[in-house]
Parts: C-alpha cells; sequence; structure tokens
C-alpha cells in the first residue's frame, strides 16, 4: 500500500511529460478535478503542479529532447541520487539526467531500464513527496509494463533492494514489488510488474510504466476521460480480489489506469 511515508524505494513523486501543458492540465481538472499551479512565472508550459485542494497529488511539463513521447514518470525515493544512478549502469540500466538539485526541494535524476521503460528517483529536500496519496482522485499504484519480468526483478531488486510476492492467474503472473520497511498496516506493496504478451508487442505496446488512480467509481470516471477525448486502452472491467480497473491513454497518448475496489479508496 502506497504511503506518505516515503522510504527509500517507494514511489514519493509523478510527473507527466506533455506537448501542451495548458491542454493536459483542462483534461485532468475534467476527469479528476485537479487544479493546476505553475512553479514559476505564468509562462506557458512551464513545470507546475497538480493539485486537489490545497495538496499537491501529481505535476507536469512540457516535454524534452527529440522523439519522445507524452508519458507518465512514477519517482521513487532515494537517499543518495548519485549512488542510485551508479546502482542503475551496474544493473545495465542508463542514466537519462544525471542527478541535480532543484533548488532546495530536493534531489533528482532519471533512468531507463534494462528493456527501456523510464523512470526516476526523488531524493527529498525541501519536499519529501507527493502530498496525498490512496485518496479518491489520488495515485494509488505504480505498475511496469515489460518484455521480461524476470529480469526486471533482479533490475530493480539492484536498484532498490525490491522483494516480490507473484500472482498468477491462468498463464499470467503479476509481481507486486515491496521496498523494506514500506508499506501501512501489513501491505508493503506498492508497484506491479507484468511481462507484455506477443500480442501486445505487435500492437505497438512497449516497456513503460504507468500510474494507477483510485476513482470513487470506475465507470464515470472512465466515462469522462474518453469524454475528454482520452483513448480507450482496457474498458472497465471487474479484476477478482483487485476491485474494478480500467485503462486510457489521455488525449497527448499517456497512458493511466483507474481503480475502485482494493485498495478501497471511499
Amino acid at each position: 500500500m502506497l504511503t506518505t511515508h516515503y522510504v527509500p524505494g517507494t514511489p514519493n513523486w509523478l510527473d507527466l511529460g506533455a506537448p501542451d501543458v495548458d491542454a493536459a492540465a483542462d483534461f485532468y481538472r475534467s476527469v479528476f478535478g485537479w487544479t493546476f499551479h505553475r512553479a514559476g512565472p505564468e509562462e506557458s508550459g512551464e513545470y507546475g503542479f497538480f493539485r486537489l485542494g490545497d495538496r499537491t497529488v501529481a505535476a507536469a511539463g512540457p516535454l524534452t529532447g527529440e522523439a519522445v513521447r507524452s508519458a507518465w514518470t512514477p519517482y521513487f525515493a532515494t537517499a543518495d541520487a548519485e549512488a542510485t544512478a551508479a546502482a542503475v549502469e551496474r544493473a545495465g540500466g542508463s542514466v537519462r539526467v544525471a542527478p541535480d538539485d532543484v533548488g532546495t526541494a530536493g534531489r533528482l535524476a532519471a533512468f531507463t531500464d534494462p528493456a527501456g521503460a523510464e523512470f526516476a528517483v526523488w531524493q527529498p529536500g525541501d519536499i519529501a513527496g507527493l502530498d496525498v496519496v490512496m485518496e479518491p482522485d489520488t495515485l494509488c499504484w505504480t505498475e511496469l509494463y515489460t518484455t521480461d519480468r524476470a529480469a526486471a526483478k533482479d533490475f530493480y531488486t539492484a536498484v532498490f533492494s525490491w522483494s516480490y510476492d507473484d500472482m498468477t492467474a491462468g498463464d499470467t503472473v503479476y509481481s507486486v514489488a515491496s521496498s523494506p520497511g514500506g508499506g501501512k498496516d501489513g501491505d508493503s506493496g506498492q508497484s506491479g510488474i507484468l511481462e507484455l504478451a506477443g500480442e501486445h508487442l505487435a500492437a505497438g505496446s512497449r516497456p513503460e510504466w504507468h500510474p494507477y488512480f483510485g476513482v470513487t467509481d470506475c465507470d464515470t470516471a472512465f466515462a469522462r476521460a474518453t469524454g475528454h477525448g482520452a483513448t480507450v486502452l482496457i474498458p472497465p472491467m471487474d479484476a477478482p480480489g483487485v476491485g474494478r480497473v480500467a485503462m486510457v491513454a489521455d488525449p497527448a497518448g499517456a497512458p493511466f489506469a483507474l481503480i475502485k475496489g482494493d485498495p478501497e479508496t471511499t
């Protein structure tokens, strides 16, 4: 279970790279009721924060570099961004953004795992991480699609010391990751790892991280998202022992999921 008691290896930040930040802000306001507050002067496309009331639930900024697509990036807590960067490279990943200070807020670095999925880390300074998780319209899970589940497990264990609980449903194995000391009330699960099937790869899926947002009604949130331009990836469905889930891509192509169930969000 995600908490705001951020120990190393647990999700502590989330941001969206968007080609049009204002359009993204309008979309997520329509779906979740978030407001968007720029971090600095009112300049179009500048990095800023999504808030629910007065609490930060995510962030967004313009796409950078060439040949990049809109996507959500999860950040995992670290006590030492340089040490994490070294661990990433030893384990076969690559550094996209070298560790760097963000004023006094903290220190960040961004990476690509060996299969090509992008993620980042946040070393807290003045800002420990998101203000709230596990409530309606906030982050409640992170999930990795990969081409080699076993190799992904080895990589993230080497980087974050994760352990796993493998769950099987038919031919599908889902690995639930936990960080040492993470979780709440005995539930340390924080992220899932799922291997992409051949038909998904053939259809254009690729290794990626994406967030799940808790909602009070999956079908209603799904209808709001698709009604404001989202593309259907997985329509609402019941997942035994999990709840009701759906997945969409926002109008710029960034995938995210919706969940109502366990963890309970009402």
